[in-house]
C-alpha cells in the first residue's frame, strides 16, 4: 500500500509553511492534550497542519487496509458515489478513490473550518476530477440533517468521543443515508472497540448484514476484558519523522472496525485475530470462526493448507 503522490506532496507542503521547530511543538502539545485531557479539539489552522502531518499517513493506511480487505471479500462491490462522515482532511475520500478510480461523487461532512480548509488545499493537489470537485460541508456531527443517500458511507476515527445516545442517532442516521455499505473504523484499543461493538449491535438489530471483519453476525464473542483489532503499516513520510522524532522508518497504526451491507454479501469463513505462532512443523492461529474463538493448530503434513498457513498474518482470512 502506498500513499498517493500527489497527497504526499500535499501534507508536505502544507507543513512546509511552519517552521519543523514550531511544528514538533504543536504536535507535542496535542499529542499530550489527546493521552492526558478531554481536549482534543484542534482550534486553529496551524494546529491542524500539524494533525495532518502527523496522523494523515497513519489513519490513510488504516482507512486503505479496511477498504481493500472488503474488496477482496465483495469483489463485485463498485461505489460511485461516497459520504465522508467526520471527514478531517478527507482521509477516507482519498483511500477511496486508490481503490475505486470510478467513485464519482464525494461528499464529506465535518465540523472543523480549518481541516476544511486543508482538506480542500489538499483535494487541489489531486489528479483525481472526483477529490477536486468534493463538495464540503461544515456541519456537526452532534446534530446531524437528513442526509443525501450514498453507495459507501465511511465514519473513520469519528464518532467515537461521543455518548452512548449521541452515537446511536448517528448510526441510525448514517444506515439511513447508505444504499450499500457503512464502514465505521475507530483507534485500535479497547475504548475503540467497545464503540464498534456497540455500533455493530445496534447495525445488527436494524437489520445489516456484517461483512467484514467478522465471519458471523451473531453475538460478538469478545469478552469485556479483551478487545479485536488490526493493524496497518505505513512508510513515515520525511515530516512525520522530524515532527515526532521517529527512528523508524514506518510506523504501525493499530484500529477497529465493522462493514455492514444492505443486501447479502460473500462471507469469510474466519479470520486470524492474532499474529500466527510459527513453530517446528506447525503453525496455532487463533480465529474468530462462526462457532465462537477457536486455536487452530495447522500442521505440515496438511499440505496446500499449511502452506497458505505460512504466508498469513494476523488479520488475514482463513478458509
Amino acid at each position: 500500500m502506498e500513499i498517493p503522490a500527489e497527497l504526499l506532496n500535499g501534507i508536505e507542503e502544507e507543513s512546509s509553511r511552519i517552521p519543523v521547530n514550531r511544528l514538533i511543538s504543536l504536535v507535542s502539545d496535542i499529542s499530550n492534550r489527546y493521552r492526558n485531557t478531554d481536549d482534543k479539539y484542534i482550534s486553529t489552522y496551524e494546529e491542524a497542519v500539524a494533525y495532518i502531518s502527523y496522523r494523515m499517513p497513519a489513519t490513510f493506511g488504516a482507512i486503505y487496509a479496511v477498504l481493500n480487505d472488503i474488496k477482496d471479500i465483495c469483489s463485485d462491490i463498485n461505489p460511485k458515489s461516497i459520504l465522508d462522515v467526520g471527514a478531517g482532511p478527507g482521509t477516507a475520500m482519498w483511500a477511496a478513490t486508490s481503490i475505486w478510480n470510478d467513485i464519482n461523487k464525494i461528499t464529506l461532512l465535518e465540523k472543523n473550518k480549518n481541516m476544511i480548509k486543508i482538506g480542500k488545499n489538499l483535494s487541489a493537489n489531486s489528479n483525481n476530477n472526483s477529490i477536486k470537485n468534493s463538495i464540503w460541508m461544515e456541519v456537526d456531527l452532534e446534530n446531524l440533517p437528513v442526509l443525501p443517500k450514498h453507495d459507501m458511507v465511511i465514519a473513520s476515527y469519528s464518532i467515537g468521543e461521543m455518548n452512548d445516545d449521541v452515537q446511536r442517532e448517528i448510526i441510525k442516521k448514517l444506515w439511513e443515508s447508505v444504499n450499500d455499505m457503512l464502514i465505521i473504523i475507530e483507534p485500535g484499543t479497547k475504548i475503540g472497540f467497545s464503540n464498534i461493538k456497540r455500533a455493530r449491535e445496534i447495525l445488527v438489530s436494524f437489520g445489516a448484514h456484517v461483512i467484514s471483519p467478522c465471519s458471523h453476525a451473531n453475538e460478538c464473542p469478545i469478552n469485556d476484558d479483551d478487545w479485536c483489532h488490526f493493524s496497518s503499516r505505513i512508510q513515515r513520510t520525511s515530516i512525520h519523522r522530524k515532527v515526532k522524532n521517529g527512528q523508524l522508518s514506518y510506523e504501525d497504526e493499530k484500529f477497529s472496525y465493522i462493514c455492514v451491507s444492505k443486501k447479502p454479501c460473500k462471507t469469510i469463513k474466519s479470520r486470524i485475530i492474532r499474529h500466527p505462532q510459527i513453530k517446528k512443523g506447525h503453525i496455532i492461529l487463533d480465529l474468530c470462526t462462526n462457532d465462537g474463538i477457536k486455536k487452530v493448530t495447522v500442521k505440515k503434513s496438511d499440505g496446500d493448507i499449511y502452506k497458505k498457513a505460512r504466508d498469513m498474518k494476523w488479520g488475514s482470512v482463513f478458509e
